[in-house]
């Protein structure tokens, strides 16, 4: 037996169908300029990795009693790890993104800070295998917080 379609329910899915391509097409037209690199994306998917496990440990920071020794490991284990992935995304001047001309203009100085990053992220890893609380990787959790806002002073541009 066929199906019969009324003309109303035609409509409707007509419309819908408009409507998702319409909001398809807006979605694109309004692509921002991390959307549009690659290098941007990679580098602020990194640290925004990063600042999600800064997060975790940060919050056990805040509540001690928390404290869970091997999410420390694993997320200090993977700052570690992930500690030099963002930084060959940053070659191409024309993809600024967050970064200040101050990347490129004093590039020694965000080497430094790179370089001091993956080592104060290690450092943290080395406290956090043998740690059994908070007390036992504060010092090198807030190494690492430091260098994450050292480069950021001088080499993230400011909120507006």
């Amino acid at each position: 037996m066929a199906q019969v379609h009324s003309n109303k329910s035609l409509k409707s899915i007509f419309g819908i169908t408009l409507m998702a391509a319409a909001l398809g097409l807006t979605a694109c037209s309004t692509a921002t300029e991390s959307d549009s690199s690659p290098d941007i994306q990679a580098r602020q998917d990194s640290m925004k990795n990063w600042g999600d496990a800064m997060g975790v440990m940060g919050d056990m920071a805040k509540a001690p009693d928390t404290f869970d020794a091997d999410v420390v490991k694993e997320q200090a284990a993977f700052l570690a790890e992930d500690s030099s992935m963002p930084w060959s995304h940053f070659e191409n001047q024309e993809d600024m993104g967050n970064a200040t001309e101050a990347v490129w203009s004093n590039a020694d100085g965000f080497r430094a800070e790179a370089d001091n990053f993956q080592k104060v992220t290690a450092e943290l890893s080395a406290a956090a295998q043998t740690a059994t609380s908070m007390d036992d990787i504060k010092p090198a959790f807030s190494q690492v917080g430091a260098s994450c806002k050292s480069c950021h002073t001088d080499f993230r541009a400011k909120d507006e």
